[in-house]
C-alpha cells in the first residue's frame, strides 16, 4: 500500500514477461512482446503473463480493427438494423430498437461483440454513438413522416453517459430532423451509471428534461442497486435475455423475471423482456 496524502491506496500490478532467446533475439523485440504480455495480463485481470504470438497477433488485429474503424464511420460502413419491440397491450405505437453493424470491405460482417468493447475501451464509441444517434433519429423522423408511430430506442454506453456534451448534442439532432423527443429512447445499464455516479445522473437529468425517455438495459446483470434506481430518472426496464430464454423451464429465472416486473410497475415503469424465442416463453410473460 501507498499512502499519497495520508490516504491509504492499494496499488495492483501487471507484469509481462519476455524471456531471451525464445521470445527474441534483441532488447527491443523483448521489450516490445513484455509490453505486448503486460496488457494481456491487464485484459485478463491476471498477475502476470508471457508473451506469446498470439498475443503479437491480437495487437496486430486490434490496431487493424481501430484503422478500419475510424474509416468505418467516415465512410458510412456501419449500418443500423431494427429490432421490433412488440407492445402486449393496445396501442397504435411501434417500436424498435436500433442495433449498429459494421460491413467491413474485406472481413464482411463484423460482430458488434469483436468491435463495440474494443471501441469503449479506445474511446472511439462516442463517433460510433454520435452516427448511430444521427441516423436512427433521421430514420424515426422519415417514418413519422410517412405515417408509422414508430419509437426507437438507442443504445448508450459509459463513456457517452460521461460526455459533457451528450445532451447537447442529442438535443441539436432532435433539431435538425424534427423528431420529438419522447420518439426516442435511450438505454444505459446500471453500470454505465455508477462508474461515476454524479456525473452520470446529472446527465441523466439533463437528457430527461429535454423529454426523451430513458431506460435500464440489461437489468439483473449488474449492480442492481435498489437505491440507485429510484433515484434514477428512467422510464423503462429492460429484462437481461440470461432471465427470459431460461424462465420457460427454469422456476429461479421465471422468480426473477416475475419479482423484476412487480418491482417495476410499482414503480411506474414500463418492462421490455429481451431475447423472446418461443411462444412458451410468451406465455409465461
Amino acid at each position: 500500500p501507498v499512502m499519497p496524502e495520508g490516504h491509504v491506496v492499494d496499488v495492483r500490478a501487471s507484469i509481462g514477461i519476455a524471456v531471451y532467446p525464445d521470445h527474441g533475439g534483441e532488447r527491443a523485440t523483448l521489450m516490445r512482446h513484455a509490453d505486448i504480455a503486460m496488457y494481456a495480463a491487464k485484459r485478463g485481470n491476471l498477475g502476470l503473463a508471457v508473451w506469446d504470438h498470439q498475443h503479437d497477433e491480437h495487437g496486430k488485429d486490434r490496431l487493424s480493427l481501430m484503422s478500419g474503424l475510424r474509416k468505418a464511420v467516415d465512410e458510412d460502413e456501419l449500418v443500423l438494423l431494427y429490432q421490433p419491440i412488440a407492445a402486449t397491450g393496445d396501442t397504435h405505437e411501434l417500436h424498435a430498437e436500433t442495433l449498429v453493424r459494421w460491413w467491413h470491405p474485406t472481413r464482411g460482417l463484423v460482430s458488434p461483440a469483436e468491435f463495440i468493447p474494443f471501441a469503449e475501451q479506445t474511446g472511439y464509441i462516442r463517433a460510433i454513438t454520435q452516427w448511430v444517434m444521427a441516423h436512427a433519429i433521421a430514420q424515426c423522423a422519415a417514418w413519422r413522416r410517412d405515417g408509422l408511430a414508430m419509437n426507437v430506442s438507442i443504445n448508450i454506453s459509459a463513456r457517452d453517459l460521461l460526455d459533457v456534451e451528450l445532451p447537447e448534442r442529442f438535443g441539436a439532432l432532435l433539431q435538425k430532423h424534427q423528431c420529438a423527443p419522447s420518439w426516442i429512447t435511450l438505454e444505459l445499464t446500471e453500470s454505465a451509471i455508477l462508474d461515476d455516479p454524479d456525473n452520470g445522473l446529472e446527465n441523466l437529468r439533463r437528457l430527461h428534461a429535454l423529454g426523451c425517455r430513458l431506460a435500464i438495459d440489461d437489468y439483473g446483470t449488474g449492480y442492481s442497486s435498489l437505491a440507485y434506481l429510484r433515484r434514477l430518472p428512467v422510464h423503462e426496464l429492460k429484462i437481461d435475455k440470461t432471465f427470459i430464454v431460461g424462465m420457460a423451464h427454469n422456476s429461479s429465472d421465471a422468480v426473477i423475471v416475475r419479482s423484476t416486473i412487480d418491482l417495476a410497475h410499482n414503480l411506474g415503469l414500463a418492462v421490455v423482456a429481451e431475447a423472446l424465442e418461443d411462444e412458451a416463453t410468451l406465455e409465461r410473460l
